[in-house]
């Protein structure tokens, strides 16, 4: 009788030593996936870093593939075939792209020209407006130092011109430069079109290296990536399509000097939030103030088209358009195209939305499992029932 005891003893240390084992087996494993997909990132990172200079045409014809692949499954539903259907949508989007060029580069050139030049009068012209001693408002509101405020902001206007046009005109002779590369419209429209008719084999030979065990988590992660992908990249796209097209529109129709220019840059520039339609709007009114004052209605109404730009995109293209599956916090977005624009110049930035989209569904995938883990609730705590 004394035995049987002794055999249930047996079988507890055998049960919990193959526990230990399993645990530290899958302990093992989880440390070896770590480390794979640590150095993976590490790779590509290193890749992107060195050969970030030829880069641009292969990660434009990628961006044009992925935004283009939901119109190529729709005409391949309707029957035609992928290579059809990939052949007539470049046709179309070159045509387009080539139209809009010929259409607007030679009047967005001369207007960035025009800006340029005259941007230190501007500005001498803004701080005669604004610090002039003889205003009586200024007077009022500063009192006697109204004199002394004429003096600094004149010292820091002149520095912030000089910035501001240096700023311009290297934005001018790297869009020229960007524009005469041949292989940004040589090299682009053929990636694209390799990707984009090859798009869906390549999802799923991809899918086919996907560990069995972890397939699942795996499909999901990246069903979520594209999601966040998929809804800033082509819906915050169509967004400043939208309100450029609006803030253009506007600003020309109002005689405002410089407006499709203007109007063009704020909408492009909308995917930063609050930013970018701020920096529009100031820009916008300093030339307003320049060239109307003192008739102050015309820059009322300057003020009153960004802010029915503003109300249509916080209250119908942004809830339509993104939706909220995005996920992307606005300081971490700021974020990523500084230090991604740093690291990578124009190149990082047409990168940094997806990379921040993909990293932000991977720490919410980390947190979810940690919050699972025994780390967070603890041997003792992880049986209990919940509630």
């Amino acid at each position: 009788m004394a035995k049987k005891p002794a055999a249930k003893k047996t079988v507890a240390k055998a049960t919990a030593k193959a526990t230990a084992t399993e645990e530290a087996v899958f302990s093992n494993s989880i440390k070896r996936q770590a480390f794979f997909w640590l150095g993976a990132l590490v790779a590509v990172i290193l890749f992107m870093y060195v050969f970030r200079s030829i880069l641009l045409p292969f990660i434009a014809g990628m961006a044009l593939a992925y935004m283009l692949d939901p119109v190529a499954d729709k005409l391949e539903s309707w029957g035609t075939s992928r290579l059809f259907a990939t052949v007539l949508i470049l046709l179309v989007f070159v045509f387009l792209f080539s139209l809009a060029l010929i259409l607007l580069v030679p009047v967005l050139s001369h207007q960035l020209s025009g800006l340029i030049a005259r941007m230190p009068s501007y500005i001498t012209q803004l701080q005669s407006l604004i610090a002039n001693t003889e205003s009586e408002w200024l007077r009022n509101l500063i009192g006697e130092g109204s004199a002394n405020i004429r003096e600094n902001l004149d010292e820091v206007l002149q520095q912030g011109a000089g910035w501001l046009t240096t700023l311009l005109g290297s934005i001018w002779n790297s869009g020229k430069a960007l524009v005469d590369v041949l292989s940004l419209f040589v090299i682009t429209p053929i990636v694209a079109f390799y990707l984009l008719l090859d798009w869906d084999r390549m999802v799923e030979r991809v899918d086919s290296w996907l560990p069995r065990d972890h397939k699942s988590d795996l499909e999901s992660i990246s069903s979520d990536i594209n999601k966040a992908i998929a809804g800033f990249v082509r819906g915050q796209g169509s967004v400043c399509f939208i309100l450029g097209s609006f803030y253009a529109v506007g600003l020309t129709l109002a005689g405002l000097n410089f407006g499709l220019l203007i109007g063009m840059f704020a909408g492009l520039v909308s995917f930063i939030p609050f930013v970018g339609s701020l920096i529009g709007l100031v820009i916008a009114v300093g030339v307003a103030l320049v060239q109307f004052w003192p008739d102050f209605w015309w820059v009322l109404l300057i003020i009153i088209i960004f802010a029915v730009g503003q109300f249509f995109e916080g209250n119908i293209l942004q809830p339509k358009l993104v939706g909220e599956s995005v996920g992307l916090h606005p300081v971490w977005l700021m974020f990523s195209l500084s230090a991604f624009g740093v690291l990578m110049g124009f190149t990082g930035l047409l990168i940094a939305v997806p990379v921040a989209a993909a990293i932000g569904v991977l720490v919410r995938f980390a947190l979810a499992k940690y919050l699972q883990s025994d780390f967070y609730l603890g041997h003792d705590r992880k049986d209990e029932p919940a509630g």
